[in-house]
């Protein structure tokens, strides 16, 4: 159900992953989003048994560390521990319901990629995902939101053109943004540092000597 609250208040960001390691590519799509949708923060949520993905080669305590280190001079993207502090797998719906009795009276964005944004359908109770939040969409110039399946009857229903939307309810909308490409990946920056090459430029300077400080991605470790 689309929340009917009016408010003025602007919405803050969610932007989970694994984050093994955070790079350019996950700090230009939160920045873009949140300046698209003139979000008031966005946290940045490293999860700690993803479900979705590959086991991280990174610790805990290291991915937080990293993503600490990438939004130091951003004052509005802040690292959120809250998955890390919890056991078992780190489902989203169980996040923004976390998120929700938080700020009970503010309008909350899941910011998402396309490739995540077309399989939400094989998350844990997805559909109620839209019943505690927005979803924001990164697409690139061209792209489009899905039209079939069960995700594309949601988009029908859904989605809006007007971000100010975002802001007049809670929850409920389906917003897609722009971004431009960055063809950066956690696996490539892993597969670039196991061959002994430099991942400068690919993510933030501190984070690359975070990296090579403790040893990460080389060696199999």
């Amino acid at each position: 159900m689309i929340g009917s609250v009016v408010t003025t208040d602007a919405p803050i960001g969610v932007f989970g992953g694994t984050f093994d390691p955070i790079h350019h590519g996950h700090l230009r799509l939160a920045l873009e989003l949140m300046e698209q949708l003139r979000l008031e923060r966005v946290h940045v949520v490293p999860s700690k048994v993803p479900v979705h993905r590959e086991t991280p080669r990174a610790s805990t305590t290291q991915r937080a560390e990293m993503v600490r280190l990438a939004v130091a001079d951003a004052p509005a993207l802040v690292l959120d521990e809250r998955e890390l502090r919890r056991s078992g797998p780190s489902y989203m719906v169980e996040t923004l319901t976390d998120f929700r009795h938080q700020f009970p009276g503010l309008p909350i964005c899941l910011l998402l990629g396309m490739d995540a944004f077309n399989a939400l359908d094989t998350w844990l109770r997805w559909r109620e995902i839209l019943d505690l939040a927005h979803v924001a969409v990164a697409g690139r110039p061209g792209a489009a939101l899905p039209t079939e399946g069960p995700v594309g009857d949601v988009v029908r229903e859904r989605a809006t053109t007007h971000y100010s939307q975002l802001r007049t309810s809670l929850n409920g909308r389906i917003a897609l943004g722009e971004i431009p490409g960055l063809d950066i990946s956690s696996s490539s920056i892993r597969a670039t540092l196991s061959q002994g090459r430099s991942p400068r430029f690919l993510l933030p300077a501190e984070v690359a000597d975070y990296i090579e400080n403790e040893g990460l991605y080389s060696n199999g470790k």
